[in-house]
């Protein structure tokens, strides 16, 4: 049987133990007072860092270094800035003309031709210009032909060129041909070429110049002379019988009034005229039959009217002549029909009664042409009606009529000459706008 302990002996052993408690409870506690918390780090903020930056964008590479213009010649100097500012002038230039017009040889330019100079053969400068046919437009030609000191020919047909034309281009020592046919030049007559002492070549067709053209256009020494398709509206000067120019070309403008007696004085020079579709009136001189080197005559439609001077009868280098279109009447020169160069001979639209052998023999060959004409005998003639109604009005009589009907081509002021140029049809060629 187990022996309890007693109640005596348990109390012993809680009072010994609690008494042992006591006694060390101080130390515990002043342990626990000098022990620190444990460290708490806070928590920690991230701020995300920016982006480093983008690297740069890389340098371009260095552009390449112009080279300088490199100007061959001092006097192609002198007229480089003068092409180039007006190349910046120019607003159309449809073929890329202008984009040859690139460094320092002009010499190179398309439509730029370079001699050696008169005074230096060594050297060279811009001699002429040819712009023919280039569809350039520009407001202006001033300051840049006149810029030019060397230049001799200047052709501009067929371009988009206006504006005046400067008085400094008559300073210009060489030039003698000027073409500025087929542009948009407006105003009077260019009153600057007057100027130009050694032109010998003028060519101002296909514009819309208007007013008059002055008589001391007659006085120069021009060899061409085309004003053809203008608005020119006066009477043709007296002076147009000082002219000593071979090609002349009136046609498709306005002039008015009779064809001066004066051109008797143009005989030893005038070889084609043209003075078609205007309003020319009044019988044709007589004198007209003295013109001996002559080769072309056109007076096609126009208001002319009366005989036919037997006169014609002498220009015995003719070729080509045209009457046709206008009021002649009565019989048609025989002595114009023995002409014996003639390759065309145009009468028709007139009111002409009488042809004779001769004459005749032309209609046969195809070189005669007297279509709607009075002729009763031959086809293709105006009604009866038409040609009654003419002859009942009355006509205008020409002075000095007697001399209608005289071919005395052996007088001196009628006198044939040697044989003239065989080229014939120049002055025709200026009615096409792009030649």
């Amino acid at each position: 049987m187990g022996i309890l302990p007693s109640s005596s002996s348990s109390s012993s052993s809680l009072n010994r133990l609690i008494r042992i408690l006591l006694l060390h409870l101080p130390f515990f506690l002043c342990v626990a007072c000098q022990r620190k918390p444990p460290h708490r780090t806070p928590p920690r903020t991230i701020v995300s860092a920016p982006p480093p930056p983008s690297p740069p964008p890389p340098s371009p590479p260095p552009l390449p270094e112009t080279p300088p213009i490199i100007i061959p010649e001092p006097r192609l100097a002198v007229v480089y800035p003068v092409v180039q500012k007006f190349k910046a002038t120019v607003t159309s230039d449809p073929l890329g003309v202008t984009s040859t017009w690139v460094g320092g040889d002009v010499c190179q330019y398309k439509g730029f031709y370079c001699e050696n100079l008169p005074d230096n053969s060594t050297a060279r400068a811009i001699a002429a210009i040819d712009f023919n046919g280039f569809q350039l437009a520009a407001p202006s030609l001033d300051g840049f032909i006149d810029a030019l000191p060397d230049l001799a020919v200047f052709h501009a047909n067929t371009n988009l060129f206006s504006g005046t034309i400067s008085p400094k281009i008559a300073t210009l020592p060489y030039l003698y041909e000027l073409d500025l046919s087929n542009n948009k030049f407006t105003g009077v007559f260019p009153p600057a070429v007057l100027a130009i002492s050694g032109l010998t070549f003028l060519d101002i067709r296909y514009n819309s110049f208007s007013g008059t053209v002055p008589p001391e256009v007659f006085k120069q020494s021009l060899d061409v002379f085309f004003v053809n398709n203008n608005n020119f509206n006066q009477q043709i000067p007296d002076d147009f019988g000082k002219t000593p120019a071979r090609y002349i070309t009136f046609a498709n403008n306005k002039f008015t009034g009779q064809i001066p007696h004066s051109i008797g004085n143009t005989s030893s020079t005038l070889t084609e005229i043209l003075f078609l579709n205007n309003f020319l009136s009044g019988c044709l001189p007589i004198e007209i039959g003295s013109l001996k080197r002559l080769t072309v005559l056109d007076v096609g439609d126009n208001v002319l009217t009366g005989l036919l001077p037997a006169s014609l009868g002498c220009l015995s280098n003719a070729e080509q002549l045209n009457f046709a279109g206008n009021f002649f009447y009565g019989r048609v020169p025989e002595e114009l029909c023995a002409l014996e160069n003639l390759q065309n001979l145009s009468l028709s639209d007139n009111y002409f009664k009488k042809v004779g052998p001769k004459c005749r023999k032309l209609i046969r060959d195809g070189i005669l042409d007297v279509r709607n004409n009075c002729i009763r005998d031959l086809p293709d003639q105006r009604s009866r009606i038409d040609c009654a109604s003419f002859y009942f009005k009355p006509k205008l009589i020409c002075p000095d009529l007697i001399s209608y009907d005289e071919n005395n081509c052996t007088d001196a002021h009628l006198q044939p000459g040697g044989k003239g140029s065989r080229k014939s049809g120049i002055t025709y060629s200026a009615l096409d706008k792009h030649r």
